[in-house]
């Protein structure tokens, strides 16, 4: 019976591995399936080592690599190391349209901040209501963020609720109404550092999910 036991669970754990189904957003050769989004003075992405890198130009406006493809339900992977002294963001369920402050990207961000508060993994909504979930009072958050090194995020958006965790560590657990839908991007933040300031992406992976 216990023989029994443990193949009916080891059959249940590989059906369900087996449903989980990967895509990966980026192929490591070029921008398919994206597209550059921003104000102004867009900031630059190039392609090294299977790697996007978003290169930050002084006094630029915040520009985004954008999917093509709006998203609904889904678990998000990614990693990302950026220069101490940039700000970034990984944009989702995000939208541009003509009607809202001339196509300006918004939506939510799960947050990449090397700076001294150490805000990474919170929720920010860019472009529209602000910070949604900081981390103040999440000092093993605040912790999770390796400088100089890369750092794993992973983002669930299931129905009206968003999980980032960093590093393995929950940053974020939020309930919201307002949107459900939209495309994933890369930010570059603006800046006017006159010194050339890179952040990178790698091994980006999503499992898109059943709408509840």
């Amino acid at each position: 019976m216990k023989k029994l036991i443990i193949a009916i669970s080891f059959t249940l754990a590989f059906c369900s591995f087996q449903k989980e189904k990967w895509v990966k957003l980026f192929n490591g050769k070029d921008f398919s399936g994206w597209t550059i989004r921003g104000e102004q003075v867009k900031n630059d992405y190039r392609i090294e080592n299977d790697e996007i890198v978003g290169i930050s130009k002084p006094n630029s406006q915040n520009t985004f690599l954008c999917t093509n493809k709006n998203y609904d339900d889904f678990i998000l992977e990614l990693e990302v190391k950026v220069d101490t002294g940039m700000n970034s963001g990984i944009q989702f369920r995000s939208e541009s349209r003509p009607d809202f402050k001339n196509g300006r990207v918004h939506g939510y961000q799960a947050e990449i901040d090397p700076a001294a508060r150490a805000w990474s993994g919170g929720l920010y909504d860019e472009a529209r209501r602000g910070w949604l979930v900081d981390l103040k009072n999440n000092p093993e958050g605040r912790q999770a963020f390796k400088k100089f090194d890369w750092n794993k995020y992973r983002i669930e958006a299931v129905g009206k609720t968003v999980k980032i965790f960093l590093n393995g560590v929950k940053t974020t657990d939020y309930t919201d109404t307002l949107a459900t839908k939209g495309f994933i991007a890369l930010q570059v933040h603006g800046t006017k550092v006159q010194r050339p300031m890179e952040v990178r992406w790698r091994n980006i992976r999503l499992q898109e999910l059943a709408k509840k």
